[in-house]
């Protein structure tokens, strides 16, 4: 479980193709001074599972399911990610809850910049437009933010200057790729409210 606050800038050391899967190797003393084997951080939002850690960089395997599901298989050598340790109980829930189970991408459509802080507006697949609302949640390359205007295929969010200094919506540029992760709260809703039993609504 995590939160979507970004806690590091960390970058991409290497790549190895495995076929079906790959192997990425990432730079980020900060979220490796305490990690081990096993243990999940969040890249650009999606959970992985840390396979080594050695000199501030750490290891981990993509199955295909998460890189056909998400931007990651467009990371290359040097690419810059957002980085997020998941959260320890006891302590403060500074974004929503956030679990790394990215539900699809987005494109950044557009970067309207202004003197404190900057509108960009996101695409946003059909399947998901239900679930985001304005002033809602969502999970944009695993940061936290507060949705302004919710179209049907469209978002915009807006961007402190501390999210465009610290994390990589500050160098998306109109084009590139984003990770969506939706609030799971209103998935569940959904769920409960329209699931049927036996043929009978609850």
């Amino acid at each position: 479980m995590f939160t979507g606050i970004v806690e590091e800038l960390g970058e991409v050391t290497a790549v190895e193709n495995l076929g079906d899967a790959s192997r990425f190797r990432l730079r980020g003393p900060l979220v490796t001074e305490d990690a081990k084997h096993g243990d999940s951080i969040a890249v650009n939002g999606v959970c992985l599972t840390v396979v080594e850690t050695a000199d501030g960089e750490f290891t981990a395997d993509v199955m295909a399911e998460t890189l056909n599901r998400s931007g990651l298989g467009a990371l290359t050598t040097g690419s810059r990610v957002n980085l997020e340790r998941p959260m320890a109980l006891g302590d403060r829930l500074g974004g929503h809850i956030v679990q790394g189970h990215v539900d699809g991408t987005g494109t950044i459509l557009e970067r309207t910049p202004s003197e404190n802080w900057e509108i960009v507006k996101v695409s946003l697949p059909a399947p998901l437009s239900r679930y985001v609302v304005e002033k809602g949640s969502i999970t944009v390359d695993g940061v936290s933010l507060t949705v302004v205007d919710a179209g049907a295929d469209h978002f915009t969010i807006s961007l402190i200057p501390t999210t465009l200094a610290l994390t990589t919506l500050g160098i998306k540029q109109p084009g590139d790729p984003v990770n969506l992760e939706v609030d799971v709260i209103a998935k569940y809703v959904e769920r409960l409210t329209t699931h049927t039993i036996e043929g009978n609504a609850r």
